[in-house]
């Protein structure tokens, strides 16, 4: 089992500092590469002061000169708003500043605030189709002399200018939740990201077999990799736990009143949630986020992620965002390194 941080800069009150929040995401991630986890992840999001990524290859260049070790991935590139030519290219440069240390996410999207303003009239069956299109042309370009003609793009013969360091490529991740994504993912030969958000560990095994039966369709493809991305934090008393899961719980509604896209947004900053709207809400409760997250103490963590050891998960991503306070995160992040990790060495 190999161990990542999966991190963004956060910001949900307009008195947060922007140049504050990135120095802080960056001392995480080094703690990360000091205390030897596997890689950092940092996804793709436009106009969204609650997750703030316009483009993750620019956190992962900086990344590259202020860490040793890690692999640096794009969790994930939202394959819409990219070209392929442009987006084979970027990727490649990246690869050859980070020194060979990348690895490319890419997922179709979810939040249709960014399909309103990246691409109007884009629904999630086409954001897919686009995914499915993109995959196998920057593979492709990376290969050179490519003449593309599809449904979404179309060029004439195009090498990827740079090439990548990492050959044949840098290894490519899907993030995948249908059975249909799992397959084009395992046939492609990418690896596979995959997160149960809100939902508890019975997701985390429907998603696994999801996987199993892709792979067992494509026989003939090696078995690709695959990824757990779960919220975490590792409390050093119950009474801290207890925190922890309240602060995931207005965490989570704010995620879904973005991802519901039916509240007042000001200044990138989504309308404040009462204490009232938080309680109300169905299943994003402290109790649903203590028992479904990777919350508690080091114990409870290592026991909880043995047993997606078990079920065949290669990576466990600690997904660090939370709405905690950076001291908090700090916190977790070193008891997680020191107090959870070696139980899997």
């Amino acid at each position: 089992m190999k161990f990542s941080l999966f991190i963004h800069m956060e910001r949900v009150s307009a008195d947060e500092d922007q140049k504050r929040l990135y120095d802080e995401m960056i001392a995480l991630c080094q703690i990360a590469d000091e205390g030897g986890m596997h890689a950092i992840w940092t996804g793709e999001h436009h106009g969204m002061n609650f997750t703030i990524a316009p483009n993750p290859f620019l956190n992962l260049v900086d990344l590259a000169h202020r860490t040793r070790n890690v692999r640096l991935g794009t969790g994930t590139v939202i394959a819409p708003f990219w070209h392929p030519i442009r987006l084979a290219g970027e990727a490649a440069m990246a690869d050859i500043i980070t020194g060979g240390r990348l690895d490319l996410g890419i997922a179709r999207g979810a939040y249709s605030f960014e399909y309103e303003r990246m691409s109007p009239g884009l629904d999630a069956w086409t954001a897919g189709q686009k995914m499915r299109e993109l995959v196998p042309a920057v593979k492709k370009l990376w290969e050179g002399d490519y003449e593309h003609q599809g449904e979404h793009w179309q060029f004439p013969s195009t090498t990827s200018a740079p090439l990548p360091v990492q050959e044949p490529h840098p290894p490519l991740w899907v993030a995948a939740r249908d059975p249909n994504s799992h397959e084009f993912a395992v046939s492609q030969g990418c690896n596979v990201q995959v997160t149960p958000l809100h939902l508890g560990d019975e997701e985390v095994q429907s998603l696994m077999d999801r996987f199993n039966a892709a792979c067992e369709k494509f026989p003939e493809q090696p078995r690709p990799k695959i990824m757990v991305l779960r919220h975490t934090y590792v409390a050093d008393s119950e009474a801290d736990a207890q925190r922890g899961a309240d602060e995931m719980n207005r965490f989570y509604c704010y995620f879904g009143a973005w991802f519901k896209n039916e509240r007042p947004i000001h200044q990138g900053l989504i309308q404040t949630l009462t204490e009232e709207e938080i309680a109300a809400h169905p299943f994003y409760s402290a109790e649903a986020m203590r028992k479904n997250q990777i919350v508690g103490e080091a114990p409870e963590v290592i026991e909880r992620i043995k047993s997606y050891e078990a079920m065949g998960y290669d990576e466990f991503s600690f997904w660090i965002d939370s709405g905690m306070s950076f001291e908090r995160k700090k916190a977790s992040l070193e008891r997680f390194i020191r107090d959870v990790m070696p139980a899997f060495a």
